[in-house]
C-alpha cells in the first residue's frame, strides 16, 4: 500500500480527525467548566484521567458510524499507536510545572498536546493538524508568558473550542474527499 493510500484510509476511517478532536474538545471544555465550579485540582484530574478514554471513545464512535477497520497492509496504524503514546509519556513534565505554578498547567498541557499533533500531519496527510499544533503551542506560550494572571481555565476554554472547530473542519474535509471519490467527474464515461 502506498503512503497516499494509507493516509486516505486513515482520513476516511477517522473522518479527518472528527471523532478524536470532538471527544478531546468536549473533555477540555468539561475540564474548563469543572475548573470554574470546583477549582483546579478536580479539573486537572478530569483532563488527565479522561484523556486515557479519548482513544477508546473515538474507536466506539468510529464503530457506531460503521467505519471499516484499517487494512492489514496499512503501516500507518503502527505509527498511529506510537503517536497515541507520545502525550501520556510526556505528561510527567506537567508535575514540576504545576508544582512551580499551578496556573501553568493548562498552557503546558496545550504545548504538549500541540506537539503531539505534529505527527498527525503525516499520519492523516492533512495540513490541518499543523494548523492545530500551531494554534495550541502558540496560545499555550502566549497564555503562559503574557497572561500569567488570567483566570486558570482560559487555556482549557480556548483548547476545547479550537479542538471542536478543527473537528468540524476535518470532518468536512473528509466528507468532501469521500464525495469526490464517489462522484464521477462531469462528463466521465460519456
Amino acid at each position: 500500500m502506498q503512503i497516499e493510500q494509507a493516509q486516505r484510509e486513515m482520513r476516511t476511517r477517522f473522518a479527518g480527525g472528527l471523532y478524536g478532536q470532538a471527544v478531546s474538545g468536549v473533555l477540555w471544555l468539561g475540564s474548563a467548566f469543572l475548573a470554574q465550579l470546583q477549582g483546579p485540582r478536580p479539573a486537572i484530574l478530569l483532563l488527565v484521567l479522561g484523556g486515557f478514554l479519548i482513544f477508546p471513545l473515538t474507536e466506539a464512535l468510529v464503530r457506531l458510524r460503521g467505519g471499516a477497520p484499517l487494512s492489514r497492509d496499512n503501516a500507518l496504524k503502527q505509527l498511529g499507536m506510537q503517536v497515541a503514546f507520545v502525550l501520556p509519556l510526556s505528561m510527567p513534565l506537567l508535575l514540576p510545572v504545576a508544582q512551580f505554578k499551578l496556573s501553568l498547567f493548562y498552557p503546558a498541557m496545550m504545548i504538549l498536546l500541540g506537539a503531539h499533533y505534529v505527527p498527525f500531519v503525516f499520519l492523516y496527510g492533512m495540513r490541518l493538524f499543523a494548523v492545530l499544533a500551531a494554534l495550541l503551542v502558540g496560545a499555550g506560550v502566549v497564555i503562559a508568558m503574557l497572561l500569567p494572571q488570567a483566570a486558570f481555565a482560559v487555556g482549557a476554554w480556548y483548547t476545547g473550542a479550537v479542538l471542536l472547530v478543527c473537528a468540524a473542519v476535518g470532518g468536512a474535509l473528509s466528507r468532501r474527499e469521500q464525495r469526490a471519490a464517489v462522484t464521477p467527474a462531469y462528463g466521465a464515461g460519456a
